[in-house]
């Protein structure tokens, strides 16, 4: 999502750092309810996931260059393009190649077979990027050709236009590859290009991404890698789920440049008056953007707090933002769009919110909250997660941080929902974006009398599921019950119910 520049990055080693997957870095869905905004509560935790400010101010900027050691980066193979995992499905199900793309790197698995490179379309590209990908090209001894170029536009980008570059190679199994990123115009709501362009370099220099192998003016030559990215199953394979887990105490403790603070409640504050902005006042009753800010307050107060830790968080770690190299059995976290310093409890509770999504269905915009994590597995990733600070983790210090994390996916619901309220105005894609805010507003709505009350039952005993939940928390005649029949009736949408 964010936009910036980036170095090429000449240490990042091929297996831990896979090319980041084009994916619209716009979207988290996750909660499946929403009623009206009121029953504000003490809730509020200093910090929280950021989407605008994303990177560092102060992480240095680059210039455009090219990485002469480029080789090792060139016969890998992103073997899934996974998007955002939102837009990554979205745009795949519009069927728009062209769509501008946002998450790292994108790349269709046995892209040989499926896609159709068209050298016409280099004409697509802008003349510094053809400078700089036949410069690199002319250093690879086993390129026939380096104007030989091949240009196929990948599938799933919505906030950049992510192609895959190729030339032909002296040997038949192999080609010389790279990815290339065109950056997409009108995303400044949600977070600040620079920023994203400085954490991409970050990034890169410290092996945690897709090698920089070259810049230009509205766009970046990267590394193209060896790894596919994660489906929505694959986050519920115990081992695959223990690897994000190390993976993610890793990004949370990077030493990136910055002031250590909250980037989400701000975030949360722009994001709601630019909804507010953008709707028309039958839409501003429906979704109680006027209680929003109240809502925000009580979060805030209720969440913050000296003992939290504050970690550089990815915010929107999806199935789509991961890729897995099978071979090294290694992660690596791609689309750094939203990525700023948060509270990391905010972004293991946006992880598991993910889990109620598949981008990749005939309706991706449709969460499915019985696919929630339940309290084993919830459990199982936070000690996964504790333990890669070399000891066991008492049972004190797990339950504290699983009770953070529930409480923060209240936060995770007004986050997306109002992402989701102004993505409807602003995006053309065909994903329902107005149904996935009213999904996440009413499962904030639905949770937060049991995460939030203190004469509430503990959300650990309580049925999963959404459907339960909201029934349970919101009987006939109750006020949050009202504002659910309201979202019908002014947006004219069924309430979602999940497949509990």
């Amino acid at each position: 999502m964010g936009a910036g520049e980036d170095l090429a990055n000449n240490a990042a080693s091929v297996a831990e750092n896979p090319v980041n997957q084009a994916t619209p870095t716009t979207e988290n869905p996750i909660s499946n309810q929403a009623g009206g905004a009121e029953n504000p509560v003490n809730v509020a935790k200093d910090q929280a996931v950021g989407a605008e400010n994303p990177v560092n101010d102060t992480l240095g900027g680059s210039d455009v260059l090219v990485n002469d050691k480029a080789h090792a980066a060139e016969n890998s193979i992103n073997d899934t393009a996974g998007d955002d995992g939102k837009e990554s499905a979205m745009k795949d199900k519009a069927g728009e190649d062209d769509k501008q793309g946002a998450a790292e790197n994108l790349a269709e698995e046995k892209p040989d077979a499926i896609e159709t490179p068209v050298s016409s379309k280099a004409d697509r590209l802008p003349e510094e990027a053809k400078e700089i990908l036949i410069s690199l090209a002319g250093k690879w001894e086993d390129v026939l050709d380096a104007n030989a170029l091949q240009v196929i536009p990948l599938k799933g980008a919505m906030t950049n236009e992510v192609f895959e570059i190729k030339w032909p190679a002296t040997t038949e199994e192999t080609s010389r590859k790279v990815l290339v990123r065109i950056y997409g115009e009108g995303v400044e709501i949600f977070f600040d290009r620079d920023d994203e362009i400085r954490t991409f370099e970050y990034m890169s220099k410290n092996g945690q991404g897709p090698r920089l192998l070259g810049r230009f003016t509205n766009g970046r030559v990267e590394e193209f890698i060896h790894a596919r990215t994660l489906s929505a199953s694959d986050l519920r394979d115990p081992s695959i789920s223990a690897l994000i887990a190390a993976k993610m105490k890793e990004f949370h403790d990077l030493d990136m440049p910055g002031e250590k603070k909250a980037n989400l409640w701000p975030t949360l504050r722009n994001w709601l008056s630019e909804a507010k902005r953008l709707s028309s006042p039958k839409e501003v009753e429906a979704f109680y953007l006027d209680t929003v800010d109240k809502e925000i307050s009580i979060l805030e107060k209720e969440l913050s707090g000296s003992h939290q830790r504050i970690g550089f968080c990815h915010n929107d770690l999806q199935y789509g933002n991961i890729m897995l190299d099978e071979e090294t059995n290694s992660v690596t976290i791609i689309d750094y769009e939203y990525a700023s310093h948060n509270p990391v409890a905010y972004d293991i509770a946006n992880h598991f919110c993910e889990m109620a999504a598949n981008y990749h269905t005939e309706t991706p915009h449709i969460l499915d909250y019985s696919k929630y994590p339940d309290v084993e597995e919830r459990e199982r990733f936070v000690k996964a997660y504790l333990r890669t600070s070399g000891e066991e983790p008492s049972d004190s210090e797990v339950e504290h941080l699983l009770q953070e994390v529930e409480k923060y996916t209240l936060a995770n619901h007004l986050f997306w929902g109002l992402w989701g309220i102004i993505s409807g105005q602003v995006n053309t894609i065909e994903f329902d974006y107005k149904e996935y805010a009213k999904q996440r507003f009413q499962e904030y709505w639905a949770r937060k009398p049991y995460l939030l009350s203190s004469d509430a039952p503990s959300p650990f005993n309580t049925p999963e599921g959404t459907g339960e939940l909201a029934s349970a928390a919101h009987p006939k005649g109750s006020k949050n019950s009202g504002i659910f029949r309201k979202m019908k009736r002014v947006l004219g949408l069924g309430l979602f119910r999940s497949k509990t």
